[in-house]
């Protein structure tokens, strides 16, 4: 019989699998609670914290709760915010979009008030305040390009106003980023960074945000101006044309589905990259583990590592707070 004990012409790569501590000494992707920007949707009125029925865990919030919310994010270590509106109106030329009285606005200033040092970005797009739900003006049943990014411009100048840290367009609009870098620079906010939702597929992964922010379109779809799925390589010309442009971040959106365009990414840019873990991503795992068919919290942390081992210096993840104490219990 062959004795492999005396063997050595094959590798032992099992010898540093052996326990936890090893395994943890030996890993190439070290997954933190400062990778993670936690999104939040927030509403005028008082008192409101209304779980979102297709994500649970995660609520729609008024401004007087925004104080409790820092509290968890800075105790729990995570640095950032990303901020979606829930209008009091909605119409055809979103105008509380770009109001200085705008729900995100008020917001961004209560998160300053009550903790200046976390890192507070907003959502810059024009779906959740458009009666018809698209991220533009609408003209002839289409989104007129250039038209909407005037707005999208003026809505991120809004933010900056009142104290944004970060803005971030998710509209997918062409020549986005410029209008907002030269109107930002106009308006005095030469410091003020722009992440760019640069690969943002036309998924079907969106289901419950839209749902959560009440922005589902109410004639066709996005596909005029969001990503084509099996598109890889325009990918990579759009976040080019994004930072050629001025973009500070780029982003991957969805993750998940688009492991193998944030990779891409990776080696392809040295400017910081985002990958957003969206809402239908974040849905499947609490139905699943709610259902007994999985281990929510392993596949949770398996798919968050993925997300970082592809290449993401920042996640956005609505498991950001969970998945921030489940590794504090690690250390």
């Amino acid at each position: 019989m062959l004795d492999l004990t005396t063997r050595g012409d094959f590798a032992r790569h099992r010898r540093l699998r052996q326990t936890k501590g090893l395994r943890r000494l030996v890993a190439e992707t070290r997954l933190s609670a400062a990778d993670f920007v936690y999104p939040l949707f927030v509403t005028h009125g008082q008192g409101i914290r209304d779980e979102i029925p297709s994500m649970p865990g995660q609520y729609r919030i008024s401004i007087d709760q925004i104080s409790r919310e820092a509290d968890d994010l800075q105790t729990l270590g995570i640095p950032a915010v990303l901020l979606f509106g829930l209008p009091a109106m909605k119409d055809e030329a979103a105008s509380e979009a770009y109001d200085d009285g705008g729900i995100v606005q008020d917001a961004v200033r209560r998160f300053k008030e009550v903790a200046p040092d976390l890192v507070v970005i907003t959502d810059v797009c024009l779906c959740e305040y458009t009666s018809h739900g698209h991220c533009g003006i609408v003209e002839n049943g289409e989104v007129d390009n250039d038209r909407s990014i005037e707005l999208i411009a003026r809505t991120a100048v809004s933010h900056a106003r009142a104290g944004a840290d970060v803005v971030a367009p998710s509209d997918m609009m062409d020549g986005r980023v410029a209008a907002i870098r030269e109107e930002l620079d106009v308006a005095s906010y030469v410091s003020t960074p722009i992440m760019a939702y640069s690969a943002k597929y036309a998924s079907a992964f969106y289901g419950p945000f839209r749902e959560a922010a009440d922005s589902t379109p109410q004639f066709g779809d996005r596909r005029g101006y969001q990503m084509d799925p099996p598109n890889a390589r325009e990918a990579i010309a759009e976040i080019a044309d994004d930072l050629d442009e001025g973009a500070d971040i780029v982003m991957v959106k969805p993750a998940l589905a688009y492991l193998d365009v944030l990779a891409k990414a990776r080696a392809e840019f040295d400017a910081p990259l985002a990958a957003y873990n969206v809402s239908g991503e974040y849905a499947m795992v609490r139905a699943a583990d709610a259902a007994g068919w999985i281990d929510g919290r392993r596949v949770t942390m398996e798919i968050l590592t993925a997300i970082k081992r592809a290449g993401a210096d920042i996640i956005i993840t609505y498991h950001a707070k969970e998945a921030a104490r489940w590794l504090a219990e690690r250390s």
